[in-house]
């Protein structure tokens, strides 16, 4: 799921109007920022970054199957876009080529979690359009004196073409469903939903057909995805111990909240067995996918820094060891996705902004 701090992104804004645009280059906001050098010293994973959107929060940019497309949420008031919706672009095969992006969702109420279909003609996303046409209201911080991130109720999985079109919904129940990815098999769709009354995974045949409940523990379990082969799935989970957190989590998701400051990774196999916790780390950590070879997960962490920022993007082996810090930016680093054929990284950060609070999607070579 879903800026300056984990994900405040998502939370910051309400639609006012619909969007009056499909499609905008973002390059000629800040011509020429590409042509230095933007990964630092020390990230040595990183090579040829690009940034690719200029403005605005920017982020869950998912590659398509073709390693050329990607998906991704954007929130920019001075384009109009005052409510997170999905657009879709090409990755520009040359450097100085300005990135485009056009319009997939309705522009109407809250999406999130965009995913491309296997047959790179149709998007999977979630939305609370039917439930409003206006962006849903983010929670009231004179009223709940702690960081959280509103469940909405009216989100539901839909599947919709290139033009924005939907073309199928493929969630209907009362509740929060969201946060759906597609196994690169092409055959399953992972996603959390509230229709049990807790925050629990599920998967779906990529029609929508033979739902299963795959986690049961008290507790968020969101983010997930599949690994290369799609036998496994990773997550980011809460888990509540003491009767006094068990209380504080129930008490919050009876109002549609959840608090995200404590999260730590786990794997299982895809059917949701075998469940394993792979962190340990406290605060928050998530966003996790799979690395290449199917052995590591990538994720965004802020375990190192008492006051809770920055947040930046580490390697874990899916056993817990081998723990990496491979970004090193003073704010903001997350949503990390690797392209299907492993030789690029996704991501989305809060560096080269000016000092503003702008979230931008940021593309690199991967060096192993």
């Amino acid at each position: 799921m879903k800026s300056k701090y984990l994900l405040v992104l998502v939370v910051l804004h309400s639609l006012k109007s619909p969007i009056a645009f499909a499609q905008h280059s973002q390059a000629s906001v800040n011509k020429g920022a590409t042509e230095g050098k933007l990964e630092y010293a020390d990230e040595r994973h990183f090579k040829n970054m690009r940034q690719l959107t200029f403005g605005g929060d920017n982020a869950e940019a998912y590659f398509g199957f073709d390693n050329e497309h990607i998906t991704f949420q954007r929130t920019s008031a001075s384009d109009g876009v005052e409510c997170d919706q999905i657009f879709y672009g090409a990755i520009p095969g040359k450097k100085k080529k300005d990135f485009k992006f056009d319009l997939v969702s309705t522009g109407k109420g809250r999406t999130t979690c965009a995913y491309l279909l296997p047959d790179m003609k149709h998007i999977l996303y979630a939305s609370t359009h039917e439930a409003s046409t206006t962006c849903p209201p983010v929670p009231d911080r004179s009223k709940v004196k702690k960081y959280v991130w509103p469940i909405y109720e009216g989100y539901d999985i839909y599947v919709a073409d290139l033009k924005g079109n939907i073309t199928g919904q493929l969630t209907k129940s009362p509740g929060y469903d969201a946060e759906g990815t597609v196994s690169p098999d092409g055959k399953k769709i992972i996603f959390t939903s509230m229709r049990n009354g807790d925050m629990d995974l599920y998967t779906m045949n990529i029609d929508g057909s033979d739902v299963k409940q795959i986690t049961n523990t008290l507790g968020y379990d969101g983010g997930a995805c599949f690994s290369p082969d799609s036998k496994m799935i990773t997550w980011r989970a809460s888990r509540p111990v003491t009767e006094d957190e068990k209380k504080e989590y129930k008490d919050l998701l009876a109002q549609g909240l959840v608090m995200p400051t404590k999260m730590e990774l786990f794997v299982a196999n895809a059917d949701g067995s075998n469940v394993r916790q792979v962190t340990n780390l406290g605060r928050a950590n998530w966003a996790p996918s799979f690395a290449p070879d199917g052995k590591r997960l990538i994720f965004a962490s802020n375990h190192e820094h008492e006051r809770g920022f920055p947040f930046n993007l580490y390697l874990v082996n899916i056993d817990g060891t081998g723990l990496e810090r491979i970004s090193n930016d003073s704010s903001f680093d997350a949503f990390p996705m690797f392209s299907p054929d492993g030789k690029k990284l996704i991501f989305s950060s809060n560096r080269n902004n000016g000092g503003n609070r702008d979230t931008n999607v940021f593309i690199c070579d991967w060096v192993d």
